[in-house]
């Protein structure tokens, strides 16, 4: 387990530099994006060997942070780094937990449905994109209330805004890989991605629409996104679940627990 740990940690570590760049705040790492695009957090320095975090040290970088005009946020596991827990709640940050989880190495399932890899060129690209951004405004697993209108409006808007064309980049560098499934009219109903770098690769962003959940779809997305990085010569695909119901979900398609991602964020 220690040996898994670590590479994601390495991963951790590894996966935000072709976008941004580390700034040393000592125990802490903060990475700050060079150009448009989703913001970093901040997150334990990878191989920090001196003492461990302390309250001032958050709120160095917090008001770094403030600075930036970027949220004030840090991510890291519970069992790497569990001093840090006592730092961040003390600087007033509110911390969530969720399920690490890691691939079985067994064989994984075949995918089944109407799941395909989405490329770059690919017209379905920004729907594929906004699907998820949709599930994440109605978290949980309950059919919610956002549908063909809100999908359509989002598209639009992740194509204007350069989120699609950005990804669509980071396909072409082989940074991403999305994939998503399909209603019976083309409709793109259900989303996500993995970020391979080396032999580890971790999936993000999966979601079903709202109004199109309990179908299965997140199922399927998952295994097609697991096959392709199987496909890609990935050893290690890991991913942190929004909460246990998600985890059961992906416990399905053969992952199992592993750790406890943290998150902070200021207190709602």
């Amino acid at each position: 387990m220690t040996d898994l740990l670590d590479r994601i940690e390495r991963y951790y570590d590894a996966v935000p530099r072709n976008a941004a760049r580390a700034e040393d705040f000592g125990p802490l790492s903060l990475f700050v994006r060079d150009g448009e695009g989703w913001p970093y957090y901040g997150r334990p320095t990878l191989g920090w060997s001196g003492a461990s975090a302390t309250v001032a040290d958050v709120q160095r970088v917090r008001a770094r942070q403030r600075e930036l005009g970027v949220p004030e946020s840090f991510e890291w596991v519970a069992e790497t780094t569990p001093g840090l827990r006592a730092a961040v709640e003390g600087s007033g940050l509110a911390v969530h937990e969720h399920p690490l989880m890691a691939l079985d190495p067994a064989p994984s399932p075949t995918p089944t449905g109407a799941a395909r890899v989405v490329g770059a060129d690919d017209p379905a690209l920004a729907e594929a994109l906004a699907v998820a951004y949709l599930s994440f405004g109605e978290p949980g697993t309950a059919i919610g209330t956002a549908g063909p209108d809100e999908l359509a409006a989002m598209t639009t808007r992740l194509t204007i805004d350069g989120t699609a064309e950005r990804t669509a980049d980071r396909i072409r560098d082989g940074l991403t890989v999305v994939a998503a499934a399909f209603g019976p009219d083309g409709t793109a109903l259900c989303g996500g991605q993995h970020q391979p770098v080396g032999s580890v690769s971790e999936l993000v962003g999966i979601g079903t629409l709202p109004s199109a959940r309990r179908q299965g779809l997140g199922y399927v997305v998952t295994a097609a996104l697991v096959a392709d990085a199987r496909a890609r010569g990935v050893e290690t695909v890991f991913l942190s679940a929004g909460d246990q119901d998600v985890a059961r979900i992906y416990a399905r398609v053969g992952f199992r627990p592993v750790g406890t991602t943290l998150i902070a964020e200021p207190a709602e």
